[in-house]
């Protein structure tokens, strides 16, 4: 009731002041802080809006100037942050920045709320460091919230503030930088502030919610328990300071989840984890559309119901999982901080769905999604690692599943990665060092390279000892190092390989309880230790424990589980050897076994069947070698037919050796002897057809996935088919053929010769071996003719069956996305010339989408390999959103957005400025352009965020625009344009200097001087010409770069220019010298011109800016008020003489000990910054010791003075003002001489360009300092602080001799 009562008091004050009353303003302001407390309280976002309507209506009434307009622009900064806060547009948090900025420019150094406002802006730039991590926004954050420390000493009520926002400084830094330093200093700022804020403080739950929060980021660091303990307790006492309708209350439920989620990483307690979901539903609950943070909620909770899908396997957590991730990604677009997150975790969705159903197109986009999550993460990146190990796992399980070694490599590589970023004592580097376990084991799969078995015993043990009793995982880790020792066994024979593989699997067990998810391969993990068993040691027992095991182990698998292969695979080696078992005494023909065999398996899936069947060919190959029974091969041969039939026919991968099968049917056609029996032919026959049909599976599989090995087994398994089927069979010419196909393949893949060669020679054999007439002979004499083809034009492209390596859908989807790329760097409205209509980006998308170059190009596209492909998306895309800029003089009628917008401007009447804008677009569609933009009425103006991107981004338009044609309204179709007012406005400057092509046109559209060239600035003459009308050189007319370089003479140029609005005279150069400042309009020209020098002293340290005349400005002394100051030349520098050489290497050595000492303090002086509205200044010091004014003529402006100072040849200075009022001298002339300094600003690239000063540069160094140079008159304040006196003219100043130079005083001025 206190905050309505108090709503209701300010608002009877507020209709009791009239408009035009004195205190009208303060009525505002006081009824605006009564509803922004309310909304504090209330969460009432029109309370808000009415407050910031009130803000800005008291702003009007406090103009530049008014003593009373920061507090103004500060209310409005919180005003604009709370309803960031409250509905998350980023636009207002960029509303709250920059009107922050502006209020702290305007408050003075005493101002008894200075420091508040530091906090305030501070806070602001920290969330706009959260939403697009921007280091400079949290590197000004530091210095904001440091200042302001200062200025809130010990016992000041605000300084638990100030050491709460450094705390957040300090974890952001360490979020985006990995830094473990910065995380403890934002824990113990965190304490100290928390014991500023006692029970009772309105504050202390934020600060107990913090603190948690930074330990809970340490256990994630460091995994100590007492951290995380620590967390849970904070989070619970501020919970409890946090009850429901509180505003924080789903910000300490949400770190409560994260705390559970820990507990449950680091114990594996699922009541931890059910904890976690209920209370990210319930911290969801309290986010609703619209809430900054739900992005990171939903990320949250999707995380914990995945893990609890891990846990349970129940589907609907994981399709929830997925829900929630994808409506994260939505709100995490590109370029957001929280987007590389929300790509991971979908990562995880999708490789824990393959897991379970085995589609390999989750495994797909769980690469895709890994790439672009690890894209996101650069070198540096904190969670860089986790997303390395996550995409090495994902190309891993590919592998297993296509058995290409390139994916292979890059998991070894992605693994490494990661693990020499999780170094010991890292979390996560048991998970890096299981990963690269796995990838050693698969090598050694894949090669049988004992090393990499070895590499594998050696990182699993090291992996599980850093997975301890009761964390997440350590099941699977303990089954995979059985797998390896296994293998061990297999190779080496060695019991104790084995027993200690058996107790792993029996500990892996008891963490799998019935319905565990994983207890399916504990199981077929001790299924196969008792088989090795069994073929170890025949025990009867082992193998009938074996079978039994596994098939427990296949009944818990699910169907489509990505392991279930293996499970199969297994257990048909343990059935096989029952049955080999069971027919060694009684066995009737081959035929019967291999019935009863297919009875046992029929009833599994024929996908993963195919596997098991494999399995037993080889184990009746086995038995062949041994026993010389051919009724052992032909089953082999059959149930690996078999096997392969599935295989084709499912399009599955081929994971068995490509040898082993041919050798099979090699060993077979050995055996058939003349005269055989029609049954041995036909198994042949069958044999040889499946070796066919297997070498076209792995052509087509090269095709979609480029692994050349699938290709040279292609090949190997044609070469063995032509052994088998020699001249004279009835099918050798097509076998022919088949083979020379594969060789003109990897000729178009490797440009071998021979392979060419080959082909040929094979595709001649074939013809003659075919009757003219049979579609194999036409297929050969086609195949022939296009092998000459390629032969005598090396340069001819592949064939489009080899192109064709994506879908259309796939295709689209790059298309769109370099669409997305291109328009990211483009204005976001354009004018349509063809229509005359403005369109924003998804209007421009969907006139080329639905237009006929997009239909051409998803045709073309498809026929290129992906790298053409690509090229040629990126040519055609760039190419039809080409866009030209229109540069003029803004005239009467201008027409704005409003006007045109929903109106093609062709349907428009001719008036004022829209007949330019008609002729603009009509010029722009002559010359082949789609694309316009104009600044009249593509801009927003009534946005002030728009406004502000606009002004920033205008720069990059310009240079990026295919051509800007420039308008010169007041330039005959004949005459010149020396005298145009266009090279009098502040905004052409960047028009003319940032676009490489541009076209002049005058005042009735004709090309200037009636020239056909294409660019204007390619012209000579016209560019001499430009050169003459602007004063500035051709070479940066022509290329020009932005930037700080030069930033004299870039001031200079703008010096005679003038705009509309004073103030646009400063943001027009923030293009020029690449500066991203806010834009504020209503403040002082001065004010404008001050911070962009501010700006470029702080990040350039280049002092020639000071090198002006006139008026100082109000920003600060060394400034001037007007841009007109750089009109005048700075002081011309001589080259030196030879005899002044001469001279000075004379003296230099007779003074050789001075002239180190003057080194020595010129390589410690740090660079210029300006900060808080003080200049740090490094100078050559001239203590001025007598000053005398000349004969004051009454009817001059100016005052001149003959001073002496030390050091420097006698000289007379002319002052705007007199120097006792400008210096503020209580005793006249008198005291002139104790307070006054001529100084000589130093930078070391004042000397050479380079960085330091070296023995080599001493001689470069004197001859310098003997110059004359231009000086800076500094009068001496109270507190050690120093200010600038303005003069008329530059003060020129003469160095004595090189003893003066040795003897002169180098400091720094830091309160200037």
């Amino acid at each position: 009731m206190d905050s309505i009562d108090d709503v209701s008091c300010k608002r009877m004050e507020l209709e009791g002041c009239r408009p035009g009353d004195d205190g009208r303003d303060v009525a505002l302001g006081n009824l605006a802080g009564a509803l922004y407390d309310r909304f504090q309280t209330e969460g009432n976002v029109d309370d808000v809006d009415e407050a910031i309507a009130l803000h800005r209506a008291a702003l009007e009434l406090r103009p530049s100037g008014h003593p009373e307009r920061c507090l103004s622009l500060h209310g409005l900064s919180l005003c604009f942050l709370s309803k960031y806060d409250n509905r998350g547009v980023v636009a207002d948090l960029e509303e709250a920045v920059t009107f922050g900025r502006a209020g702290l420019g305007l408050c003075p150094p005493d101002h008894r709320d200075r420091g508040v406002f530091f906090n305030n802006i501070a806070f602001g730039l920290c969330k706009r460091f959260t939403e697009q991590t921007t280091m400079c926004d949290l590197d000004e954050a530091f210095e904001l919230y440091r200042a302001a420390l200062e200025l809130h000493p010990s016992g000041h009520p605000d300084r638990s503030s100030s050491l709460h926002g450094l705390a957040f400084c300090f974890s952001s830094r360490y979020d985006n930088q990995g830094v473990v330093a910065d995380l403890e200093e934002a824990i113990t700022l965190g304490r100290a502030a928390l014991d500023l804020r006692p029970p009772g403080h309105p504050s202390r739950g934020e600060s107990l919610s913090s603190l948690a929060l930074f330990l809970g980021k340490k256990f994630g660091e460091q995994a100590a328990m007492c951290d995380l303990n620590e967390a849970f307790e904070l989070q619970r006492a501020a919970l409890e300071l946090h009850p429901s309708g509180h505003p924080q209350r789903s910000l300490s439920l949400h770190r409560l989840a994260l705390c559970f989620s820990g507990r449950y990483e680091n114990r594996g307690v699922v009541a931890y984890l059910e904890e976690a979901i209920t209370l990210g539903r319930a911290a969801l609950d309290l986010r609703p559309p619209g809430h900054p943070s739900r992005g990171v909620s939903l990320s949250n909770l999707a995380l914990y119901l995945w893990e609890r899908f891990r846990e349970q396997t129940a589907m609907c957590d994981l399709n929830e999982a997925f829900e929630l991730q994808r409506a994260a990604l939505e709100l995490h677009p590109s370029g957001h901080p929280q987007r590389s997150l929300s790509l991971h975790r979908l990562g995880l969705c999708f490789s824990s769905r393959y897991d379970s159903q085995g589609v390999v197109a989750d495994l797909e986009e769980a690469i895709t999604l890994g790439r672009a999550a690890l894209d996101l993460r650069p070198p540096g990146h904190p969670s860089r690692g986790v997303a390395l190990s996550s995409l090495a796992l994902y190309l891993w399980k590919r592998f297993r599943e296509q058995t290409a070694m390139c994916d292979l490599n890059e998991a070894f590589e992605l693994q490494r990665a990661a693990l020499e970023l999780h170094a010991s004592g890292h979390p996560q580097r048991s998970l890096s060092l299981h990963g690269l376990a796995l990838c050693f084991s698969s090598r050694y799969d894949n090669q049988e390279v004992v090393a990499d078995l070895e590499e594998a015993v050696t990182l699993g043990p090291a992996a599980l000892e850093l997975r301890p009793p009761g964390r997440p995982e350590r099941g699977v880790y303990l089954n995979n190092l059985a797998v390896d020792l296994k293998k061990r066994f297999r190779k080496q024979a060695a019991m104790c390989d084995l027993d200690e593989a058996f107790e792993l699997h029996r500990a892996g067990l008891e963490l799998c309880p019935s319905k565990h998810p994983g207890r399916f391969l504990s199981l077929l993990g001790l299924s196969i230790c008792f088989l090795n068993r069994y073929d170890s040691q025949g025990v009867v027992a082992d193998l009938e424990e074996a079978v039994m095991l596994g098939h427990a182990g296949v009944e818990l698998c699910p169907p489509r589980h990505s392991l279930r292969a293996h499970c199969l695979y297994y257990l048909s080696c343990a059935v096989c050897t029952t049955f080999q078992r069971q027919a060694l005494m009684s066995r009737s023909g081959g035929a019967r076994f291999v019935h009863r065999v297919t009875l046992a398996l029929r009833p599994i899936n024929n996908v993963h069947a195919a596997f098991s069947f494999h399995a037993l060919s080889l184990h009746l190959w086995d038995k062949f070698r041994k026993q010389s029974a051919i009724a052992y091969l032909d089953d082999a041969i059959c149930l690996a037919t078999y096997a392969l039939e599935l295989r084709l026919s499912k399009r599955h991968s081929t994971s068995a050796s490509v040898e082993k099968l041919a050798l099979f049917v090699s060993e077979r056609a050995q055996r058939v002897v003349p005269g055989a029996g029609a049954n041995d032919s036909v198994m042949l026959g069958r044999a040889v057809d499946s070796l066919c049909a297997l070498g076209h599976y792995l052509k087509d599989k090269f095709r979609n996935y480029y692994a050349i090995v699938d290709l040279n087994k292609a090949i190997s398994l044609h070469r063995y088919v032509l052994q088998l089927r020699p001249a004279g069979h009835a099918s050798h010419p097509s076998n022919l053929h088949y083979l020379a196909l594969c060789l003109i393949e990897r000729f178009h893949d490797t440009a071998a010769v021979s392979d060419l060669d080959e082909a040929i020679s094979l595709e001649q054999i074939a013809l003659e071996l075919s009757i003219p007439g049979d579609p194999s002979y036409d297929v050969s004499k086609d195949c022939l003719a296009t092998c000459f083809q390629m032969k005598i034009s090396p340069q001819v492209s592949r064939v489009s069956s080899i192109r064709s390596v994506a879908t259309e859908y796939e295709v689209s989807q790059v298309i769109r996305r370099v669409i997305f790329e291109t328009l990211e760097t483009t204005p976001i409205r354009l004018l349509h010339t063809q229509t005359g209509t403005l369109c924003d980006r998804d209007a421009q998308i969907s006139h080329f989408v639905n237009g006929p170059q997009y239909k051409q190009l998803l045709s073309s596209a498809l026929s290129y390999d992906p790298v053409e492909r690509v090229c040629r998306i990126h040519t055609v895309v760039s190419t039809c959103f080409r866009f030209v800029m229109f540069s003029h003089r803004w005239g009467e009628g201008e027409p704005s957005l409003r006007d045109i917008q929903g109106r093609a401007i062709y349907d428009m009447p001719p008036n004022g400025g829209v007949k330019k804008l008609q002729k603009f677009c009509l010029t722009a569609f002559k010359r082949g352009y789609l694309w316009a933009w104009s600044d009249t009425c593509c801009i927003d103006k009534t946005s002030s965020a728009e406004l502000q991107e606009a002004i920033g981004s205008m720069f990059g338009w310009y240079r990026r625009s295919h051509l800007t044609i420039v308008y010169l309204a007041d330039v005959p179709e004949s005459g010149s344009f020396d005298s145009s007012q266009w090279f009098e406005r502040g905004w052409t400057l960047q028009e003319l200097l940032a676009p490489a092509t541009v076209l002049f046109y005058t005042r009735n559209w004709s090309l200037y001087k009636n020239t056909e060239c294409l660019n204007h600035k390619t012209d000579g003459a016209v560019l001499d010409a430009l050169a003459r009308a602007t004063g500035i050189a051709s070479r940066f007319l022509t290329d020009f770069s932005p930037g700080m370089d030069e930033a004299r003479s870039r001031l200079q140029w703008a010096s005679s220019r003038r705009t509309t609005r004073p103030e646009d005279i400063a943001y027009s150069l923030f293009g020029i010298f690449n500066l991203h400042l806010p834009v504020l309009y209503g403040e002082s020209a001065e004010f404008a011109l001050g911070r962009l020098l501010a700006e470029v002293v702080s990040q350039s340290g280049d002092i020639s800016i000071l090198d002006w005349v006139g008026e100082a400005s109000t920003f600060h002394s060394c400034f001037p008020a007007r841009i007109t100051s750089y009109r005048t030349l700075p002081l011309p520098v001589p080259p030196p003489d030879a005899a002044e050489q001469s001279s000075i290497a004379s003296q230099q050595s007779a003074s050789s000990n001075a002239v180190r000492k003057l080194c020595r303090s010129l390589n410690k002086l740090p660079l210029p910054r300006f900060m808080n509205r003080r200049l740090t200044l490094p100078c050559f010091s001239h203590r001025v010791t007598a000053v005398r004014q000349k004969n004051a003529d009454p009817l001059s402006p100016t005052y001149t003075y003959e001073i002496q100072a030390s050091g420097l040849r006698p000289l007379e200075i002319t002052l705007p003002e007199e120097l006792e009022h400008a210096a503020s001298l209580p005793c006249g002339l008198e005291n002139a001489a104790g307070s006054l300094q001529l100084v000589r600003p130093w930078h070391s690239k004042s000397l050479s360009g380079t960085a330091k000063l070296h023995a080599a540069a001493t001689e470069q160094l004197l001859v310098t300092l003997r110059r004359p140079f231009s000086a800076l008159l500094l009068a001496e304040l109270p507190h050690n602080e120093y200010k600038r006196i303005a003069s008329s003219t530059l003060i020129a100043v003469q160095p004595v001799d090189l003893a003066s130079i040795l003897q002169c005083k180098v400091r720094m001025f830091n309160n200037v």
